[in-house]
């Protein structure tokens, strides 16, 4: 009877031992995964934030590129017929046009065609 009681207390004793051990492992585990899980799912992110900002970068860069190359092209044509309206450009007028905006472009683009002086091409922009 002692025996059967000694075993019955080890049985309970190792039951006991592994429910701890599984217990303990699973925290383990999971804490483990979790900063697994962290680690790599911040890396991921930063990857894939790189790669959405170059991508983002780029499509900006083309966007931009092209309004540059419109008000640059555009500024180009005004001053060729300006310089064939009017004559040789003054410097400023030059500055003027490099510097301009859209807007600008247009009103100047405009006014040429009934402007009597160079100067009268300029004040459109203004009214």
């Amino acid at each position: 009877m002692l025996a059967e009681r000694i075993e019955s207390w080890f049985d309970e004793a190792t039951q006991k031992g592994v429910k701890q051990g599984m217990q303990q492992g699973m925290q383990q585990g999971m804490q483990q995964g979790m900063q697994q899980g962290m680690q790599q799912g911040m890396q991921q992110g930063r990857v894939e934030g790189r790669f959405e900002g170059r991508a983002e970068g780029r499509v900006e860069g083309r966007v931009e590129g092209r309004v540059e190359g419109r008000l640059e092209g555009q500024a180009n044509i005004l001053s060729k017929q300006l310089r064939l309206r009017f004559g040789e450009l003054p410097p400023e007028a030059v500055e003027r046009l490099s510097r301009a905006t859209q807007d600008e472009l247009d009103a100047w683009g405009e006014a040429i065609l009934s402007a009597p002086t160079l100067s009268a091409v300029f004040e459109a922009s203004r009214r």
